[in-house]
């Protein structure tokens, strides 16, 4: 009877024995895994998702590698161009200089050889004339100064001049003139502004 109420336990435990005899006993064979199914499949989820974000930065970089070559060949090419325009439209403008050489050569000459002052003075005048035309194909336009109200972004005042009040405030004299290509000022005229006396200005106003 006192068998009969003898604790059973059975020893699950796995017995290896070396080809010497000797026993062990492992343990961890029948270790259970304490780790639930959802923790498992949440652990494989997230190395996936991980694997996927390393695959997708890889393909951003590399497109954005790709990117930066293709910007960096089109600002070259851009560059090249406006280069080859810049030199394009600098032969161009010497090329409109020549006729000025040629005529400045031609009053040298007619001077050296004792030309009359009428023929010096003409050679002088095409010279001019050429040059002007020069600027004017490189889109230089003289500023208009005499008779005009004076504006000083375009003109500057070197000297003033007591005039009736019809000219108050024009220029009346041009002593250099100046030039603008498009909206940007090349250079002021140089001028004289009109100034109405105290007396002319009183009149105006009664």
């Amino acid at each position: 009877m006192e068998n009969e109420n003898e604790l059973r336990v059975t020893d699950r435990r796995r017995i290896s024995i070396d080809p010497d005899g000797t026993e062990h006993v492992n343990a961890e064979a029948e270790r259970p895994n304490l780790k639930p199914t959802y923790v498992e499949e949440l652990e494989a989820r997230t190395k996936a998702a991980e694997k996927q974000v390393q695959e997708v930065q890889a393909r951003f970089d590399q497109l954005r590698q790709q990117l930066q070559r293709e910007t960096d060949e089109t600002r070259q090419r851009l560059n090249r161009s406006a280069d080859e325009r810049a030199a394009g439209d600098k032969a161009k403008f010497i090329s409109t200089l020549l006729p000025v050489m040629d005529n400045l050569n031609r009053a040298i000459d007619a001077a050296s050889e004792g030309g009359t002052r009428e023929a010096i003075l003409e050679g002088v005048r095409g010279i001019a004339a050429s040059f002007q035309s020069a600027l004017t194909s490189a889109g230089v336009e003289p500023i208009a100064s005499v008779g005009e109200e004076f504006n000083p972004e375009l003109h500057e005042a070197v000297d003033t001049e007591e005039t009736g009040s019809d000219m108050d405030g024009k220029v009346i004299e041009e002593y250099s003139r100046g030039f603008r290509m498009g909206d940007r000022l090349l250079r002021p005229a140089r001028v004289k502004v009109g100034r109405a006396s105290e007396q002319a200005r009183q009149a105006t106003e009664q």
